[in-house]
């Protein structure tokens, strides 16, 4: 076995810090344990951040507010291990923040996400999940266009998936879906906890060297785990995706299919359903250039929430970078959002139809070989049916990362 050191490429109390810290250092080193046992090739890179971060909204709310701002100490580590017929990556990072002004608040953000896949002469087993802790204005709200209150979200997340080749061009592609989502406070902010279970299963035809075709059946069950009303929602449903490589750096891919939208909702001891048909269809496109990247989506797509209800979102995003020089790269995120209740409140009522947008431009610099600095500013614009007129919100962040020799270790 052979240890290299690479350069690197350019409210929470103390208890749960000390938890946090020890089970960050736990996990990395059960899998650099793992790795040396498995593994001919494996690697680490660590790297700590420190942002400083500016609100003036950072609610999105209509009512009166002031300025947020703070700081994030973030450290974290990326692995990644592989063997002829194995492959494993990763992340374990964690986010130590502090707010001051409009909103006071000390909390910690975990992300341990984990991919793998193992490979065999005919099968490919894979394997997407992890557990994330961050804030319902972090990760759902950019998945689903929709402002929820302010409070920690904890999320597990398994998504294994088992691909056959039946023959050269033709494979049978099978998945199973699980989520179990809580909130920190929930109840006490009109927020619940739920689980989401489903799975697909289908066929991928491989039509040409530039095309692919693949036609599976769905089905998602959500539910709610601790609300005073009892909820649950099942989703079977078609799907069909297309995929063309037009060039050898521009892609596209399409896709469509119907929801077959059930729910049921006990109250005060009777019961209410509904049922509905939500299709949900969405395309992209990724073009490369020498020196920048472009990306465009647009879809609709059902998501649950912490409402307690099922959410239809219609988003339009666009990604875009370009290198400036080889050590200064400008990016810029784009996405807007109309998001309706797919199915009824529990307590009565459909959601009001709500609307996002979002825009960050940003500018990062590798200055050095271990160290680089990014700037950026957001601009979020907020509105619904319920309100007098619409609200914005203003965002500035300066993040230092500092990475750390990068440690290889190889059979």
């Amino acid at each position: 076995m052979k240890f290299s050191l690479n350069n690197g490429t350019a409210g929470a109390g103390k208890g749960t810090t000390r938890k946090v810290l020890f089970g960050l250092w736990g996990g990395l080193s059960l899998m650099a344990t793992v790795a040396t046992g498995f593994a001919a090739e494996w690697s680490v890179l660590p790297s700590i951040g420190m942002k400083g971060y500016y609100n003036d909204n950072l609610l999105l709310t209509p009512l009166s507010h002031d300025p947020t701002y703070g700081y994030w100490i973030s450290p974290g580590a990326e692995f990644a291990g592989k063997t002829e017929r194995l492959e494993v990556s990763g992340k374990a990072a964690v986010d130590f923040v502090d707010y001051y002004g409009g909103v006071k608040d000390r909390f910690t953000n975990i992300h341990l996400p984990l991919t793998a896949n193992y490979r065999t002469e005919q099968d490919l087993f894979g394997f997407t999940g992890g557990f994330t802790r961050d804030n319902t204005l972090m990760g759902e709200l950019l998945t689903t266009g929709l402002v929820l209150q302010f409070t920690q979200r904890n999320m597990w997340t398994a998504n294994p998936t088992w691909t056959r080749n039946v023959t050269e061009k033709l494979a049978f592609q099978g998945a199973f879906q699980f989520t179990n989502t809580t909130y920190e406070n929930g109840l006490r902010l009109n927020l619940v906890d739920y689980q989401v279970f489903g799975g697909s299963a289908g066929f991928i035809y491989h039509a040409t060297e530039r095309d692919d075709i693949q036609l599976s059946g769905t089905y998602t069950n959500f539910h709610t785990t601790n609300a005073p009303f009892g909820l649950r929602a099942g989703l079977p449903g078609a799907m069909l995706t297309l995929a063309h490589t037009f060039t050898e750096t521009l892609k596209g891919t399409a896709f469509g299919g119907p929801r077959f939208v059930s729910s049921i909702t006990h109250l005060g001891g009777g019961a209410v359903k509904a049922q509905d048909t939500v299709w949900v269809y969405g395309a992209g496109l990724t073009k490369q250039f020498e020196r920048a990247s472009l990306q465009a989506t647009i879809a609709r797509d059902i998501f649950p929430s912490g409402f307690g209800l099922l959410l239809q979102t219609d988003r339009v995003g666009i990604l875009a970078s370009y290198d400036l020089s080889e050590t200064l790269t400008a990016s810029l995120d784009m996405s807007g959002y109309i998001v309706s209740g797919a199915t009824t409140q529990a307590r009565g009522g459909t959601l009001a139809e709500q609307r996002l947008f979002y825009s960050t431009p940003k500018l990062a610099w590798h200055f050095s070989e271990w160290w680089r600095l990014e700037a950026s500013y957001t601009y979020r614009w907020r509105d619904a049916d319920s309100f007098v007129e619409p609200v914005t919100a203003n965002v500035v962040m300066f993040m230092l990362t500092y990475y750390p020799p990068k440690l290889a270790i190889s059979d």
